[in-house]
């Protein structure tokens, strides 16, 4: 069994109030729930209106199966419009 954790630290631009970066964080969540066998929350930075911190969960059988929907959900939020990708991070963890 493979966990693939993806972590990916986004800078939102246009971004006025904590209300504000909450829509944002929110549409992009909702969206990587609906396209993505993956569970997804925001997992720091929740007091920072500026800057935000996603994390994705994804359970398979094989590093191969985790792998490339990790990456398709990086592209997704990259490609999105919404944020800047900063930084993403991602780790296996083999059981």
């Amino acid at each position: 069994m493979v966990v693939g954790v993806l972590r990916l630290e986004l800078r939102l631009h246009g971004v006025h109030s904590l209300k504000e970066k909450r829509g944002v964080v929110q549409k992009l969540l909702a969206r990587c729930r609906n396209r993505f066998p993956a569970s997804c929350a925001e997992v720091d930075h929740q007091d920072l209106w500026q800057s935000a911190a996603l994390g994705f969960a994804v359970l398979s059988s094989s590093e191969q199966v985790v792998d490339p929907i990790l990456q398709r959900i990086e592209d997704e939020v990259a490609d999105s419009g919404l944020a800047e990708l900063v930084s993403s991070e991602i780790e296996f963890i083999h059981c």
